[in-house]
């Protein structure tokens, strides 16, 4: 936790400094072409503000009234600094066109441009170092503050070139008409973040985790694991869990379904996932024979006629197999 909280103290900093890099090369150009990424910068340190708190906040322990923890308020965060970004993406829309109507001079365009350019890169730099850092720890809110930074960097790219081709055209009104371009793709950044937010909170599945552990889950799979069924997964915050129906054969006395459910969390914590698991254990029943592998059954009715591999499809259902 310590190591999130020192990059997005690291991000707020240096989001100030550039915030402020930005405002001068407005000033200095007075050009509504500037002003689109020197308030997305605004975004950027109101959000990294916002995104410190919230990893202080998930950082605390459980409590009676959050006993599976504080990490949904990095959803909160993400939330924010979507909106944020939807906002200042309309308000340049809105400025935009009333540049069109009402032609700002503007001047310097060269000086602005490497200024812009310069804060481009640092931007590009830290936003790619807090993508590969959030996934790795992971944290959704550094991920996502990093996504934003390498969207900054790809409009004070578009920024770079747009002055550079008034500068040389000498066509003021491009100023504004090529805003326009770069407000909508700002306010699409927004849309995402929002939406990969709102899912979290949801607790929409994350199908790529889903996946890895079904699959891993497949391979190494014993005899003794008849089915897996109701699989779910949840993040709250960098915290996963996974709750699921583990079918055992019913005349395992409790040391041994305790064995075997062990055994699962311990797979998937060591070669998969860090997660706290649930698992329920389900007794079998006559109908999983056809598909049981379970050799020198003393009860079995009838043998085995089936494989049926584990498929996210077939494990998330809330019953056994055969049905």
């Amino acid at each position: 936790m310590q190591e999130q909280k020192k990059i997005i103290l690291i991000s707020l900093i240096t989001g100030i400094v550039l915030m402020l890099a930005k405002f001068t090369a407005y000033f200095l150009t007075n050009s509504n072409f500037v002003l689109t990424d020197a308030a997305e910068s605004v975004v950027n340190v109101v959000a990294s503000s916002f995104a410190f708190f919230s990893i202080y906040l998930s950082s605390q322990p459980r409590d009676e009234n959050h006993p599976y923890g504080h990490g949904k308020v990095e959803y909160f965060s993400v939330f924010i600094e979507g909106t944020l970004i939807l906002i200042a993406g309309l308000g340049i829309i809105v400025k935009s066109i009333d540049g069109i109507v009402h032609p700002n001079v503007i001047h310097d365009l060269m000086v602005g441009a490497v200024i812009i350019g310069i804060t481009g890169v640092i931007n590009g730099a830290l936003g790619y170092y807090m993508i590969r850092r959030g996934k790795s720890i992971p944290s959704i809110t550094i991920e996502a503050d990093g996504r934003h930074l390498l969207t900054d960097m790809v409009t004070s790219g578009g920024l770079v070139v747009g002055l550079l081709l008034i500068s040389f055209t000498k066509i003021a009104l491009l100023d504004s008409i090529l805003s326009i371009p770069v407000a909508l793709f700002i306010i699409f950044t927004g849309y995402k973040l929002v939406r990969k937010s709102v899912g979290g909170l949801m607790d929409e599945a994350d199908f790529d985790v889903v996946n890895n552990v079904v699959q891993f889950l497949n391979d190494k799979r014993r005899n003794e694991w008849i089915d897996i069924h109701n699989f779910r997964a949840q993040k709250y915050g960098n915290e996963l869990h996974i709750d699921c129906h583990l079918t055992l054969p019913y005349y395992f006395d409790l040391n041994q379904v305790h064995e075997q459910v062990s055994m699962v969390d311990k797979l998937i914590n060591s070669e998969v996932t860090k997660t706290e698991l649930f698992i329920h254990a389900d007794p079998c029943l006559p109908d999983c024979c056809h598909y049981c592998n379970m050799t020198n059954c003393p009860v079995r009715t009838e043998p085995k006629t089936e494989d049926i591999a584990w498929t996210m499809d077939r494990v998330i259902r809330n019953k056994k197999h055969f049905e």
